[in-house]
């Protein structure tokens, strides 16, 4: 059965996992947040705050709930804040969604219980206890690549179907999986691209969008991609999507968020600076990708 098409997604079609701007001696920069959330707002439908890319391992529940409050007091009105609320403590995950709820997160993003890999039932009774902890959408991150973990296919089509959890952020690689998954949930579940690379293919075997991070510097031209090929314009579409690959693989010549956040340090938005165990980009491929932005004219180029 055809699944009917639908103009909206639940949480906008271009959401960025936001990085996390810190001062050089570790601490929140929300002087550079500030300037950060400006920047990103302008050209997104929403932000996952604390996420991988955000460095959520490394941030507190404190700081990610007073990070989550700070951007959610200067969001537009439509402007989705999800927080990540995902581990492999159920117990934990479910007592930070009931925070992540009660601070007014317009969805919590969790992503599949990595180190511990339970089974499909594990897995079902994890996500179902969150679920049940509030009233909010869940965005169900699926990374196998980070978490070690595959959340089962039969598992998210009975979520699907049984809890909040109404989206997923699919980064598998796995296309035909991803046409399964449609195929087998109804137009209300919601597949978002979780592979900046794999946007417009998860859009044609009927994804609604993307979690990027490639958003921080391309939201509007991926947005664009997207309506394009939703309005039929295959070869438009397709254009976009081939000329920003270079770009996308740019950004992931080191572990995200290293890449990303130099970028941004170079359009002068937030500086480059980390958490432990992530640290700086080295020198050659701080020059290729510096080469790489002014190539895009995100950064000017050099004269002479």
């Amino acid at each position: 059965m055809a699944v009917k098409k639908r103009s909206e997604a639940i949480f906008g079609q271009v959401v960025t996992a936001i990085v996390t701007p810190f001062t050089k001696s570790g601490k929140v920069d929300y002087a550079a947040a500030e300037k950060l959330f400006k920047h990103v707002q302008a050209q997104n439908d929403g932000i996952v705050v604390a996420g991988t890319t955000g460095e959520g391992p490394t941030l507190s529940q404190a700081e990610k709930l007073k990070l989550f409050e700070f951007y959610k007091s200067r969001a537009k009105k439509g402007f989705k804040v999800l927080m990540n609320v995902g581990s492999n403590d159920t117990a934990d995950s479910v007592k930070f969604a009931k925070a992540a709820a009660k601070a007014g997160a317009d969805g919590l993003m969790v992503v599949g219980p990595y180190y511990n890999k339970p089974n499909a039932d594990g897995q079902l009774a994890h996500y179902s206890a969150i679920s049940d902890a509030s009233d909010l959408p869940i965005l169900l991150y699926n990374i196998p690549g980070r978490t070690g973990l595959r959340v089962e296919h039969e598992v998210i089509v009975e979520l699907a179907a049984t809890s909040n959890v109404c989206a997923v952020k699919d980064a598998t690689g796995d296309l035909a999986g991803v046409s399964l998954l449609r195929s087998q949930t109804l137009s209300d579940f919601y597949i978002y691209a979780g592979d900046d690379a794999l946007i417009l293919p998860i859009v044609a075997c009927g994804g609604c969008g993307v979690v990027t991070v490639y958003g921080h510097l391309i939201g509007k031209e991926i947005k664009e991609m997207i309506q394009a090929y939703q309005a039929g314009d295959v070869r438009e579409a397709l254009d976009i999507h081939l000329h920003f690959l270079e770009l996308n693989n740019s950004l992931y010549t080191t572990t995200n968020p290293i890449p990303i956040k130099t970028a941004l340090s170079m359009m002068g938005v937030v500086d480059d600076n980390f958490r432990l165990p992530m640290t700086k980009m080295d020198d050659r491929k701080r020059s290729a990708l510096e080469a790489t932005l002014r190539e895009y004219e995100l950064i000017p180029r050099r004269k002479g």
